[in-house]
């Protein structure tokens, strides 16, 4: 039944109480589940959703099957309740000076790039800024559902992206990190043409996978058409198979770090790049925590690997080019 709005609301305003409610009982599936997150009583949620739903003057939320849903008129209030909650915490966080930061960061990242591009600054921002607590999320995981989708519903403060259209994203430029052709290495180094591909097994990652779409579009691109295409998600289990000879594969640099036994890479025949950034939203990009990791990220990356720099990649079949992955 839908509710009347209230007569002496004129100009109803939610509190953060009542959009805290309705964003956990969304993410949790139901009441009781979001009770036990927050540790509060599912009688005080259902409280606080009745009253929003009251001042909007409609259900905002159903139970079905599935659990507790959003209706329509719930999910478009979702989005600016997401919003209002982020921009309330970060009010605090904006009044923190430089030297005294405190609370958490969390961070999603590509496992490759978490792997060999983070760690140094994440070393060097703890031992700068002891106070904040780093939480680092794979933006491959469901929970994530991929690093710029986790930007912008707030699950996390920034992102390691691919550096393609996200106008509506502020994107520092972090590292370009090449496609490789991996084989056995019994194949030989000599030069890779993109009608050798096309003619063996080739394993790639599943087809939602962000590396995969990429690939696939630079080999349509070059009018391959793939007929003995092999989905896997785990690199560990793509990586033995080339390497047992049962076919070839096409990865970045930094996930082939360190490169097993048997394989060898060599550059494609026209250079396939995968661009990161750090992406965090416009109006959160100069927070002093955000301000603070991106400045230590940048600083690491451009420092020598000798001191305390990544180990950036030099893959087997041509050295890498410094310059181009700054």
């Amino acid at each position: 039944m839908a509710r009347s709005p209230r007569p002496d609301a004129v100009s109803p305003t939610p509190t953060l109480a009542q959009l805290r409610a309705l964003v956990a009982v969304t993410d949790a599936g139901g009441f009781s589940e979001a009770a036990a997150e927050l540790g509060v009583s599912q009688s005080t949620l259902s409280e606080a959703v009745g009253k929003l739903e009251d001042l909007a003057g409609r259900p905002l939320l159903r139970r079905g099957p599935a659990g507790t849903v959003p209706t329509g008129a719930g999910a478009r209030v979702l989005g600016h309740a997401r919003a209002a909650l982020q921009a309330a915490a970060d009010v605090m966080l904006a009044a923190q000076e430089p030297d005294e930061l405190r609370g958490t960061l969390r961070i999603a990242s590509y496992r490759s790039a978490a792997t060999h591009l983070l760690p140094p600054a994440l070393v060097a921002f703890r031992a700068r800024h002891p106070g904040v607590r780093v939480q680092l999320l794979d933006s491959e995981a469901d929970a994530c559902g991929g690093g710029e989708h986790a930007v912008r519903s707030g699950v996390v403060d920034v992102a390691v992206v691919v550096r393609d259209d996200l106008s509506d994203l502020t994107l520092q430029p972090l590292a370009h990190d090449e496609y490789l052709f991996v084989a056995p290495q019994s194949r030989g180094e000599h030069p890779v043409v993109i009608e050798e591909i096309g003619q063996q097994t080739l394993f790639l990652p599943p087809s939602r996978d962000t590396c995969h779409l990429r690939i696939r579009a630079y080999l349509n691109g070059h009018g391959l058409s793939l007929t003995n295409l092999v989905e896997n998600g785990q690199d560990s289990v793509i990586l033995s198979m080339v390497a047992h000879g049962l076919g070839v594969t096409i990865m970045p640099r930094l996930a082939l770090l360190p490169l097993p036994p048997g394989l060898l890479t060599l550059p494609l025949p026209v250079p396939l790049l995968r661009p990161l950034a750090l992406a965090v939203q416009p109006q959160r990009a100069q927070l002093p925590v955000i301000r603070a990791f991106t400045d230590t990220l940048i600083r690491t990356l451009n420092a020598p690997a000798g001191a305390g720099g990544p180990p950036l990649p030099q893959p087997a079949g041509r050295a890498a080019d410094p310059a181009q992955l700054h």
